[in-house]
């Protein structure tokens, strides 16, 4: 039996060759016929459909402005912040639709499509995007009511006589 110094003469003893590293998958621009890219967020209950195209950066959510839409500040910051993240501020148009969930579920799963779809039209931009951690779907959703419970987990009120 001969010594073997290194995985590359175990390969050779035994005739399996070695292969290379499988290469980093290669990201590209994904359009539709319009030049849109297209995405879906995902939020709670909420499910958003974005289309993102180069504009003025007028956001638009169900046929509405997105401060019309969202009032609260805190929603408009959060659909907000992929475009700001990435300093692509006032150079695409957005166009989302949203159901399900209540509004900050909503707000949460527009912001998720915008990010996808940012991707889906500048791939360059995955990596900052996937930093702030805004392609990662939310997987929190709310727990189930069990039997013998008021809720999830509240229990009925004890009384001892």
């Amino acid at each position: 039996m001969a010594e073997l110094n290194s995985l590359e003469e175990l390969g050779a003893a035994t005739g399996v060759v070695a292969t290379e590293e499988p290469a980093a998958p290669v990201h590209v621009q994904k359009l539709d016929a319009h030049g849109r890219a297209y995405a879906t967020g995902k939020r709670k209950d909420a499910i958003a459909r974005v289309w993102v195209k180069p504009g003025s950066g007028k956001i638009t959510v169900n046929d509405k402005e997105f401060d019309k839409y969202f009032a609260r500040p805190v929603l408009q910051m959060i659909l907000r912040q992929p475009i700001v993240a990435s300093n692509r501020d006032g150079q695409y148009d957005i166009i989302a639709t949203v159901t399900g969930g209540g509004l900050s579920g909503q707000a949460g799963a527009v912001r998720h499509g915008i990010s996808k779809a940012l991707t889906h039209y500048e791939p360059e931009l995955r990596s900052t995007l996937k930093k702030g951690g805004f392609l990662t779907r939310d997987s929190r959703t709310v727990e189930r009511k069990k039997y013998g419970k008021r809720k999830a987990r509240r229990s009925f009120q004890f009384s001892k006589r």
